[in-house]
């Protein structure tokens, strides 16, 4: 925890680099990742403050959008698309995926009933091998399901029908840093 500390309290040193943030922001991206620690999405795309806007959720799992029952990701997808006006969402999974090879595998949650009854949320991914350690394919499967899922939220669809936004799907892999884009005319993820 100290070298965090020593760096956040370096880190406003320049508090010139930083004034404009102060004027609100106008990210172009929403950007639907994982909670996992080891996925940065800045570190990724190289953007600076105010570029991204971010929602984690563990498996970057995208709820379903239910009327009348409100969940935090349905309002940060609402506020990014209709509020800040994002032109591009970006459903980025990775591998080694903790999330989702528990839904390969169909491990035991019960000691954990939090994250169980979240990633019932999710279908179990079929046709994947249990024995991948990346579950690279799972993973990739499990993004175009967010993607899919992403149609359902009415500010989405109500943007995507007028031009106004594009949906990407995203695969990283942790172990190279290699970043690869679902392309639909081949149904593959390819380098970006």
């Amino acid at each position: 925890m100290q070298p965090l500390i020593d760096h956040a309290r370096s880190f406003g040193r320049r508090p010139e680099d930083f004034a404009s943030l102060a004027d609100g922001q106008s990210p172009q991206v929403l950007f639907i990742t994982c909670s996992d620690s080891r996925v940065v999405p800045a570190l990724i795309t190289g953007a600076r403050p105010g570029e991204l806007f971010e929602l984690r959720t563990a498996g970057n799992i995208v709820p379903p959008y239910v009327p009348g029952r409100p969940t935090s990701e349905a309002a940060t997808v609402e506020y990014a698309v209709d509020v800040l006006g994002v032109s591009e969402i970006v459903v980025c999974g990775h591998s080694h995926c903790g999330a989702v090879g528990a839904l390969v595998r169909g491990e035991d949650l019960t000691a954990v009933p939090a994250v169980r009854d979240w990633l019932a949320q999710a279908k179990r991914p079929s046709h994947a091998p249990d024995d991948d350690p990346t579950v690279a394919d799972a993973v990739q499967n499990h993004v175009l399901a967010q993607l899919l899922r992403l149609h359902g939220y009415p500010c989405v669809e109500k943007a995507l029908t007028a031009g106004r936004l594009r949906l990407h799907g995203w695969y990283y892999e942790v172990h190279t840093g290699a970043v690869r884009e679902h392309r639909a005319h081949t149904d593959t993820f390819e380098a970006l």
